[in-house]
């Protein structure tokens, strides 16, 4: 995450193509733009979420993109520069991450401080049993379409038992034992995902 900067200051040689074009016609006064510390969901200015609406997130993409976008801030201080290659960055990341529901889960998780990223997760045993029987069908010649079938009612089993928790996520209101459950989830859908 991008370290404790202040905005730029407010001159000119300092502002985007745009926010110079606005301080021209005098019509309005231009804003510097902010590089505080902030987490992806405080970048795309949506709430904290297991399941995120992505309808508008290619657009927010955009907007932040013209915003923080490296090549408006050649004439900014070094360190501005650098607060804009992070964000552009982040940026990117973000959506990287919010497009796929697995890594926006592991995110969260993250956030709250409940997974850490080479964490050595102990998996129920009945699960790996589940897993062990169909890997052993898989080694036995089994057809391809059985071990595929089984392992997405599996899939479809495991998710059903968090499909609640995930769907209505309220952040601050939902316990800590409820995403436990999230991250067992998690980490039973990552094994899964690897047969």
């Amino acid at each position: 995450m991008p370290g404790s900067r202040t905005g730029p200051t407010q001159n000119k040689k300092n502002l985007s193509t745009s926010q110079v074009n606005s301080c021209n016609n005098g019509s309005q006064k231009p804003k510097p733009v902010n590089f505080a510390p902030m987490n992806y969901f405080e970048l795309f200015q949506i709430p904290i979420s297991l399941s995120i609406d992505k309808t508008n997130l290619s657009k927010t993409f955009f907007e932040l993109q013209k915003k923080y976008h490296p090549d408006f801030f050649s004439n900014a201080t070094p360190d501005e520069q650098e607060g804009a290659l992070e964000f552009s960055s982040m940026a990117n990341k973000a959506l990287k991450t919010f497009k796929n529901t697995d890594a926006t889960i592991k995110y969260v998780l993250q956030l709250k401080g409940l997974l850490e990223e080479e964490e050595k997760y102990q998996l129920a045993p009945a699960f790996l049993m589940e897993v062990m029987e169909l890997n052993e069908l898989k080694m036995d010649g089994a057809d391809d379409a059985e071990v595929q079938q089984r392992t997405q009612q599996l899939q479809s089993e495991i998710y059903s038992a968090v499909k609640p928790i995930i769907e209505n996520y309220q952040d601050g209101t939902t316990p800590d034992s409820d995403l436990l459950k999230v991250k067992e989830y998690y980490y039973m859908k990552k094994y899964l995902d690897r047969l």
